[in-house]
């Protein structure tokens, strides 16, 4: 691979994801893969800019952007699609609006500090940019950013946006740029993330027209005036005299990459009046406004927030067969990296959630943490043009009484058994778990629930990975388990049962009661009391007793 298209991939492989660099897809398979991604992203766009929709969060958006850019480099395959084709619109800026560019991680930050001073910071707000012209004093004209030249108008809006300030104390002339933002009481932006900050902003001034009300939500922070004074602590002062006070209450001085940390983590977890997905990062001293380009700048960046969405690519589709018969699809993905977390697998909960989504490899989903700990599935964003085929276990084969000997179909069900037996809630055995068991299964030592009842110290021995010192480990464990109470083991051959129902006193009594006898115990409904029955009538199961009686087991 070329170095120049290396380290292009590596610039944005730090917020795409941390799969492989390139796919590994024949010619036709990634024209068609590209091809859908662009028309996607292509009726985002449109959807976005002509209507004021929003139809997926911001950062699955500039996820799926980076990913098209990336797949673009990977094969060779160059776009002319341009993502503000319908931002675009017939009224010329005052001045352009630059952009920035979006450094991806900290060592991006600490090298675009390098050598520079008098930097600022101010919290990226989330909202929509817009230019304000004001004529004597007054705000007249209202451009949305556009493509960075040519901007919407959005002045009919004016007389309903009390929330901003329309009429300067001084009549004078001046141009700012800033953005129109979603006013929120003491919104956290760790906590509450974006909300559809800017999609419900958007939305509204996309429309024709805006009650007192709506307008009054939309609030804004003046993040530039262009042809200012030409340090950035006077440009503050003067936007605050002239009544915007947000700019320099919410804008700080830094010298180090640990103060600009310091910041973006301070605004990212205090209460602020408006939604935030970064910091801003400016150099005190610019270039003359008449000199602005439609294009990022070098004296101005954006430092983004952690995603609280990544976007993931299914590796693969695995299905857990838990040992109630439980199944549950897992979705091994390419690892990505969510508020510090490398996540590389989530569940989807039910068989019934796969079907109805039909997840397949190649997939990009959308991934979340509930809690801020555990992996969540949210939604399917976009769909591989190739649905790779994925076969399910039988749900038919499957139940509370299925799989008591690890049979082809029944291996993954039969060690949840043996797990389960073996685990806090069942025998207690200490250092016993789903790799040991695992061990003894493969080697053909445990065939049944009961059959490590008569292993010895050989028949460990022999076993590959148990050593002396583990086979004298696994003999004790054994030996705490046969002196276990009766219920004890009855919860740990998975009896069907509410932890305050009195089991006992021995497996013949227990079996010999009926459904209209289970239902008079306290507690007991129809459909536990005929779930007891069937528990304590099957014959796989009668049998098992049986044999645990022969090993003296009590209450068998």
């Amino acid at each position: 691979m070329p170095p120049m298209l290396i380290a292009a991939l590596l610039i944005l492989l730090p917020i795409v994801s941390q799969a492989d660099v390139c796919p590994s897809w024949p010619p036709a398979r990634a024209h068609e893969e590209i091809t859908r991604l662009r028309e996607t992203l292509a009726t985002w766009d449109d959807q976005y800019h002509r209507q004021g929709h929003s139809p997926v969060a911001d950062e699955l958006y500039d996820q799926s952007r980076q990913r098209l850019h990336a797949l673009q480099i990977c094969f060779d395959l160059p776009g002319s699609d341009d993502p503000l084709a319908s931002a675009r619109g017939a009224l010329p800026h005052p001045i352009p609006h630059t952009g920035v560019i979006k450094l991806a991680d900290e060592q991006a930050v600490v090298a675009w500090l390098q050598g520079k001073r008098d930097v600022w910071i101010q919290p990226k707000v989330d909202g929509v940019a817009a230019s304000l012209v004001y004529r004597e004093g007054r705000l007249v004209q209202l451009l949305s950013r556009g493509d960075g030249l040519l901007g919407h108008d959005w002045s009919r809006h004016i007389p309903h946006l009390s929330g901003i300030t329309r009429q300067l104390p001084e009549p004078i002339d001046l141009v700012l740029q800033g953005e129109l933002y979603w006013r929120r009481d003491n919104h956290t932006q760790a906590l509450a993330g974006s909300a559809n900050a800017r999609g419900t902003v958007a939305g509204l001034l996309a429309r024709k027209s805006l009650d007192d009300a709506q307008g009054g939500g939309i609030g804004l922070f003046v993040w530039d005036w262009p042809d200012g004074p030409p340090r950035q602590a006077d440009r503050l002062s003067r936007l605050a005299q002239l009544g915007f006070a947000d700019s320099q209450r919410y804008s700080v001085a830094i010298e180090t990459f640990d103060q600009a940390s310091h910041w973006r983590q301070h605004w990212y977890r205090s209460a602020l009046p408006f939604a935030t997905d970064g910091v801003i990062l400016r150099q005190d001293s610019r270039p003359p406004a008449k000199r602005w380009r439609a294009k990022p700048p070098s004296w101005i960046a954006a430092w983004k927030y952690p995603f609280q969405q990544a976007l993931a690519e299914v590796r693969e589709v695995r299905f857990r067969v838990g040992r109630t018969g439980r199944i549950t699809p897992m979705l091994h993905l390419h690892p990505v990296v969510l508020d510090d977390r490398r996540i590389s697998l989530v569940s989807l909960g039910s068989l019934a959630r796969w079907q109805r989504l039909d997840i397949r490899p190649g997939d990009q989903v959308a991934i979340t943490l509930a809690g801020l700990t555990v992996p969540r599935l949210e939604s399917v964003v976009h769909r591989s043009t190739h649905r790779e085929p994925v076969t399910p276990p039988d749900a038919t084969q499957h139940h509370p009484l299925s799989c008591w000997r690890p049979d082809d179909t029944c291996k993954e069900q039969f060690l949840a058994r043996l797990a389960w037996l073996s685990g806090r809630q069942g025998l207690q055995m200490p250092n016993l778990g789903s790799a040991t068991w695992a061990r003894l299964v493969e080697s053909g030592a445990v065939s049944s629930l009961h059959d490590w009842l008569a292993l010895e110290r050989d028949d460990l021995q022999r076993i590959s990975g148990i050593g002396t010192a583990r086979a004298e480990q696994l003999l004790q464990a054994f030996a705490n388990a046969r002196q276990q109470p009766f219920e004890r083991w009855l919860r740990a051959l998975g009896v069907p049962a509410p932890r305050n129902l009195p089991l006992g006193p021995d497996w013949q009594t227990l079996a010999a009661k009926r459904r209209e006898q289970w239902l008079a115990e306290p507690g007991i409904g129809p459909g536990r009391a005929a779930q007891l029955e069937a528990f304590f009538t099957d014959e796989t199961l009668a049998l098992l007793a049986m044999q645990l009686r022969a090993h003296a087991i009590q209450g068998f």
